[in-house]
C-alpha cells in the first residue's frame, strides 16, 4: 500500500512518499534481495516450501524445502525438521535429516541430531553432531554439465583421511 502526502496546490498530481512505491511490482521483485526470514518470536509447525532464501532465528517444526536456495538456521533457530535445500547453514539446533544438494555448513555453535547428505560439507570446530553423514559425488551427467560451464578442480588438493591422520598424530 502507497502512502501519499498531501500538496497545497489541488491540481498537482500526489506523489508516493515511498521511492519503492514507485517502482512496478515486476522491476522490483526482479532487482530486490528477496528472501524469507523467520523471526525470533515465531513458532511455526508445518511445511515450509520456499523460492528464495529462508533464515530462520525462531522455532520450526516439519519440513522445510528450498530446493534452488540456501536455508540458514541462526544462533537462536530451533528446528525440529528435515530440510531439503541447495545449500544448509547451520548455528542453532537442528533435529531432523538434511539434504544439502551442493553443501552443509555446522558452525561451532551449531548443532545436529539426524543425517545428512550432501556433496561437500564443512564442519566447524566445537560443533555438535549425532548421526550419520554420507557425502556423494558428483553424478555422471553433473560432471559432464560442470565440465561444459568451464567447472573444474584446478588448484583443490585431495589428500587421502589415512595419510591425512597420520601427518596430525606425528
Amino acid at each position: 500500500m502507497a502512502t501519499f502526502a498531501q500538496t497545497s496546490n489541488p491540481k498537482t498530481a500526489q506523489q508516493p512518499a515511498s521511492p519503492l512505491a514507485e517502482i512496478p511490482a515486476s522491476q522490483s521483485s526482479a532487482t530486490a534481495n528477496q528472501y524469507s526470514m523467520i523471526g525470533k518470536s515465531i513458532k511455526i509447525k508445518g511445511e515450509i516450501v520456499a523460492s528464495d532464501p529462508v533464515y530462520v532465528y525462531g522455532s520450526v517444526e516439519g519440513s522445510i524445502s528450498a530446493p534452488e536456495h540456501r536455508v540458514t538456521i541462526g544462533k537462536e533457530g530451533r528446528v525440529k525438521a528435515d530440510i531439503s535445500a541447495r545449500e544448509i547453514v547451520i548455528m542453532g539446533d537442528v533435529c531432523g535429516n538434511l539434504e544439502g544438494s551442493e553443501r552443509v555448513e555446522i558452525r561451532n555453535e551449531g548443532a545436529l541430531m539426524g543425517n545428512l547428505a550432501t556433496r561437500r560439507i564443512y564442519i566447524e570446530e566445537g560443533a555438535a553432531l549425532s548421526g550419520t553423514i554420507d557425502v556423494r559425488k558428483a553424478s555422471k551427467k553433473e560432471k559432464a554439465e560442470q565440465d561444459e560451464a568451464g567447472l573444474d578442480r584446478k588448484g583443490v588438493v585431495s589428500f587421502p583421511v589415512t595419510e591425512l591422520v597420520e601427518e596430525i598424530a606425528s
